[in-house]
């Protein structure tokens, strides 16, 4: 038997998923042990090709870090990481360009501000585009640190994206601008609003997978 952690609660069915390496188990409050011991059992194939993905994961985001010469994402393409002495750090168009000397975990964190800064200018001016052709007026765009959403939209109508998204290519932050801006006027994911963002942007679904394969990605490195 996988050994796993439980927890129960006031649920009616037994839902098993895989987080950090260790597998774990939702059950109704008075679900025999017994029951959810064959329940796992029945399962064991999938759990050991998960547990075995998900290791390989924390193994990959375990060895990340980020030297001179590495290439990262900007707007869906890859760009260098170079040394350039006697100037403030930022990006020209063809490479990140910080100055010499800085340790892995620094030149991280610069590159995470120039992302930050990036991300402000881009998700901005996506915005004040969509906006105007939505008919929609949120009252701040903020960037911040999330890590498991690219996007989120308040009942206050203020807008937050994650910086990671300007990793992304145009065509997906679009895709999360539009969907967010759509929240404006549908704060759900019912029909209505699935028809804004599909009447902006027919093509939504496929900028949806582009979505999910950055995030797959982005799930083998530790960005802090």
């Amino acid at each position: 038997m996988i050994d796993y952690t439980l927890t129960r609660s006031k649920r009616k069915t037994i839902g098993l998923y895989v987080r950090d390496g260790t597998a774990h188990v939702r059950a109704p409050l008075k679900c025999p042990k017994t029951e959810i011991d064959k329940f796992v059992a029945s399962k064991e194939k999938w759990l050991i090709d998960k547990l075995a993905l998900s290791q390989n994961r924390i193994e990959q985001r375990n060895a990340f870090e980020l030297n001179y010469g590495a290439q990262i994402l900007f707007r869906g393409a890859e760009y260098p990481i170079v040394a350039k002495d006697d100037t403030i750090a930022g990006f020209d168009g063809k490479q990140f360009y910080l100055p010499s000397g800085l340790e892995s975990a620094q030149i991280q964190n610069v590159c995470i501000q120039i992302y930050r800064r990036l991300a402000k200018v881009h998700l901005t001016e996506r915005v004040a585009l969509y906006a105007k052709q939505m008919d929609a007026s949120p009252t701040v765009i903020r960037i911040t640190n999330a890590k498991t959403r690219w996007g989120s939209c308040s009942s206050q109508k203020s807008i937050n994206f994650s910086w990671r998204l300007i990793m992304a290519c145009d065509d997906v932050v679009d895709y999360v601008v539009v969907h967010e801006l759509a929240h404006l006027k549908q704060m759900n994911h019912s029909p209505k609003f699935w028809a804004i963002v599909e009447s902006v942007l027919p093509d939504y679904n496929k900028q949806q997978a582009r979505l999910k394969e950055l995030q797959k990605r982005l799930a083998n490195e530790d960005w802090g």
